[in-house]
């Protein structure tokens, strides 16, 4: 799958990403895809949230879509069935995204296609948070 980086390439990724567009973020506070984009925004990435119902999350407008987004996406992170990311692998690339990251639990060989063809970073079946969290705050235990 699309989540054996090395830890000093995953280093390098997050290093680079400034804002996040997050698929399927949810404005429920007990739901990963609000906990995990609020976290990332908490060590000082924007979050742009995407969800068709809109309105505002994270302090930022919700779009209804990932084309719909009009600010600069480094990294989209999916909280979508692996049956919805192709297209959103298609709409990753069309905005100019450098990162496809699918959430712990979701790959598709489809959509890791269309990311790699796209010359985007593909990464898959991994929790951008907590990759997050491991390679930087783990050792302050």
């Amino acid at each position: 799958m699309g989540a054996d980086l090395p830890e000093d390439e995953l280093r390098r990724l997050y290093g680079e990403i400034k804002t996040i567009a997050v698929v399927g973020a949810s404005e429920r506070e007990d739901r990963p895809a609000h906990e995990i984009p609020a976290y990332l925004q908490r060590q000082g990435y924007r979050i742009i949230p995407v969800n068709p119902r809109g309105g505002e999350l994270f302090g930022e407008k919700v779009y209804p879509s990932l084309r719909d987004v009009d600010v600069p996406i480094d990294a989209v992170d999916v909280f979508r069935p692996a049956e919805e990311t192709p297209a959103i692998a298609k709409d990753a690339a069309a905005i100019g995204a450098k990162v496809l990251w699918l959430q712990a639990g979701i790959h598709s060989d489809e959509a890791q296609s269309i990311a790699r063809e796209a010359g985007l970073t593909f990464v898959s079946d991994r929790c951008m948070g907590e990759t997050h969290w491991y390679l930087f705050h783990s050792d302050d235990d």
